[in-house]
């Protein structure tokens, strides 16, 4: 999921762009302080500040980044660190503090806005399972410089929130506190979709399933985010989860052979749409986990991490009215454009900084990262967790915002949603 290319021709494409008459004309970009955990080669800071950096590839048509990387904290500097020498090429600056990258060494924040990506460092385990990134005390920092401004600016958080569901809901309050214009998330439930399968909002669904590979905490949050980019639509619109519980082992095929049959036909729909290696899941994965999500209004769904059988990110569903289940992948590699869902998910995050509106509802990543951080704990207990503090109801847009494979992708604009966190019961 790493960007192993430099692109050479985004390099050419902006060195046109950025002529002198262009210069003259075009309106100030807006000015972005970059706070991220390490950038090197293959991080998340490398293939997403580097697009905004160097231009990107939406929907196949290579474009020139719309804001400006004025600033940047790096918590952590890598033997081979590449931000330095990136500030001395692109020209913005590296601060010693998140406080003196906002505020460019004054007394109050002093950037348009701010793209925080806590992903990648050398950070410790927990027993768990999970990575302790520091995303809630660095993020709390940026807030504080907010709020001791008196000035709030559009913020986007890299993947979930926190590995604490305590953590990651207190993140979401101070933002509502403050009224910060927020956004989160993955960049799988942007990217390409084949086929590019919309669930209609208000559609019944009966039943889903996410398919994922991979790591069950990294990999494990793009697949229940992916999940749930879908789900959310399902009549009625999202009103949170009361339990989950995590399977591992064989426990994994014989819920799907007993509680979960339902399951079945979806897990081979949802395989049907990439590629598998070959032979049965039992036999090609090691190491199964399979996330139960049971929701508030009585939905259920699940998740199966298929490490050693699939290397996609893959969806299914039941929906009222049709005797074939609805399936998706999600697209993370094309023939000729390397890692397309991070140039969806730049796009998404320029367009939030220039617009200072959401293309969804950062609820969604607020559900998803404290509903992960339950299963771990589900994964020590051996049993299912009660989530009580889970009651966050949304309204997804009535149309989604996804890449589409060619320049016919043009962005949908964003609808306003309903947005409440319910207290628990």
């Amino acid at each position: 999921m790493i960007d192993a290319l430099r692109w050479v021709s985004r390099r050419g494409f902006l060195a046109s762009a950025g002529s002198a008459a262009a210069a003259l004309t075009a309106p100030a970009k807006p000015t972005v302080a970059a706070i991220v955990t390490e950038y090197r080669l293959l991080s998340h800071a490398d293939v997403i500040v580097g697009r905004i950096l160097e231009g990107y590839s939406s929907a196949g048509v290579l474009t020139a980044p719309r804001t400006r990387i004025l600033s940047m904290y790096t918590d952590q500097v890598p033997a081979k660190d590449m931000s330095r020498a990136l500030a001395s090429q692109y020209g913005f600056h590296i601060y010693p503090t998140i406080a003196s990258a906002l505020m460019l060494d004054g007394d109050r924040l002093a950037v348009d806005a701010v793209l925080f990506v806590g992903e990648h460092g050398n950070y410790p385990d927990n027993d768990r399972g999970q990575k302790m990134y520091p995303r809630y005390e660095l993020f709390r920092q940026i807030v504080d410089v907010m709020r001791q401004s008196g000035r709030v600016a559009p913020l986007f958080s890299d993947k979930h929130l926190s590995y604490s569901a305590e953590k990651a809901l207190e993140m979401y309050r101070w933002t509502r506190e403050l009224n910060i214009p927020f956004m989160a998330g993955s960049s799988i439930p942007v990217t390409i979709r084949k086929p590019a399968l919309e669930i209609r909002a208000g559609a019944i669904i009966r039943h889903a399933v996410g398919l994922g590979y991979g790591d069950p905490d990294a990999y494990g949050f793009h697949t229940f985010e992916a999940l749930q980019s879908m789900v959310e639509r399902r009549r009625g619109a999202e009103t949170g989860i009361a339990s989950v519980e995590w399977l591992e082992g064989d426990a994994v095929w014989r819920w799907r052979d007993g509680p979960g049959r339902w399951s079945a036909p979806l897990l081979e729909a949802a395989l049907a749409t990439g590629k598998t290696r070959p032979g049965r899941p039992e036999q090609n994965v090691a190491k199964p986990v399979a996330f139960l999500l049971k929701y508030r209004d009585g939905f259920e769904a699940a998740c199966y991490m298929l490490d050693g059988h699939v290397s996609e990110f893959e969806f299914a569903a039941t929906l009222e009215h049709r005797s074939a289940p609805v399936a998706t992948r999600f697209v993370t590699e094309l023939p000729d454009r390397k890692l397309p869902h991070f140039d969806a998910l730049v796009h998404v995050i320029e367009e939030f900084f220039v617009t200072g509106r959401p293309l969804y509802p950062v609820e969604r990543t607020v559900l998803v990262s404290a509903a992960l951080a339950k299963l771990f704990e589900s994964r020590v207990k051996k049993a299912p967790v009660e989530t009580p503090e889970l009651g966050i109801s949304y309204r997804a847009p009535e149309h989604a915002y996804f890449e589409k494979a060619s320049d016919e992708g043009a962005t949908v604009p964003p609808v306003q949603h309903d947005i409440r966190l319910r207290p628990a019961r």
